[in-house]
């Protein structure tokens, strides 16, 4: 049994599931939430082959500035030859993803283990 990982801050959980970190974002995505997930996201996509996956279950509030996390996770990602997953359930975010069109990018999926399951091209290209 897995414990609920200790938050880094508090917009931000990160841990480990099959061999992949996951960002797991809390509460209101917005400009502040951004500014402090940032250095964290920055940091794990810097390695070679980050094997991410972003988690927005938790998120009650998602804007433009989870959106720039987003494309800059994605980004970070690809530009170092790794592989990133997006798992997402609240109505208003699909939306929001759907509208701008990042969800052709990088289609969310309802839970870890099925995004997980998702082929590599997944991530789509630059």
């Amino acid at each position: 049994m897995q414990s609920d990982p200790a938050p880094l801050t508090r917009h931000l959980r990160v841990h480990r599931h099959r061999g992949h970190t996951v960002l797991e974002f809390h509460g209101e995505i917005d400009i502040g939430a951004a500014l402090e997930i940032i250095p964290y996201l920055d940091s794990v996509t810097a390695h070679p082959e980050p094997q991410i996956v972003i988690d927005l279950r938790p998120v009650e509030f998602f804007d433009c500035s989870g959106l720039r996390l987003l494309y800059r996770a994605r980004r970070r990602v690809l530009a170092k030859g790794g592989q990133l997953h997006l798992v997402c359930t609240h109505p208003l975010t699909l939306r929001v993803l759907k509208v701008t069109g990042f969800a052709a990018l990088l289609p969310p999926s309802a839970s870890l283990d099925e995004a997980l399951s998702l082929p590599e091209a997944t991530s789509g290209s630059l």
